[in-house]
């Protein structure tokens, strides 16, 4: 299967037309109702496609193009309320993948930023143990000679008892 060979663009552009039969309904019946609606809303955009499109199809075949005549104003009502119908659709949708590409953005550029902020904080942490690291290494130096000390002291009151032979001392108050 070749996905590559079907026409995305169409299916898209039939996609819209089928979700647009609905609306351009309402706007025909607008403009049934209403020759203001259907004068100066619905005529309009028919006419200028209709123009465009049959002086585009003329000059490809090679005929004057001055020669396009308009649309009679039943069918140009019709194809205005279809191409009115079509282009509400089409706008509303890239309004809703505009607005959803901007929140994916905007959700991007926040967990980014979350991000930055725990790395920061885990810096800050870092650097935090780091220093108290450093105490602890300072602290066991400064600990060490009292280890040494209180060693020598425990190893003269064994040389004391063994000289004495007698009860051992007290041990210095403190202690």
């Amino acid at each position: 299967m070749v996905v590559g060979a079907f026409p995305m663009a169409k299916l898209l552009y039939l996609g819209i037309r089928q979700v647009s039969k609905p609306l351009a309904n309402r706007i025909k019946e607008a403009a049934r109702r209403s020759e203001f609606f259907k004068t100066y809303v619905c005529l309009p955009p028919a006419q200028l496609y209709h123009w465009a499109e049959m002086r585009a199809k003329m000059h490809i075949m090679g005929f004057s193009a001055e020669a396009v005549k308009p649309l009679n104003e039943a069918a140009a009502a019709e194809l205005g309320a279809e191409l009115l119908g079509e282009a509400i659709i089409f706008i509303t949708a890239c309004s809703c993948l505009m607005l959803e590409y901007w929140r994916q953005q905007s959700h991007q550029r926040r967990k980014k930023e979350q991000r930055r902020l725990s790395w920061d904080a885990l810096q800050d942490e870092v650097g935090q143990l780091a220093l108290e690291l450093e105490a602890l290494k300072a602290q066991m130096r400064a600990a060490a000679p009292r280890a040494a000390l209180e060693e020598l002291r425990a190893e003269l009151r064994e040389v004391r008892v063994r000289l004495c032979d007698t009860d051992p001392p007290p041990a210095p108050p403190g202690e």
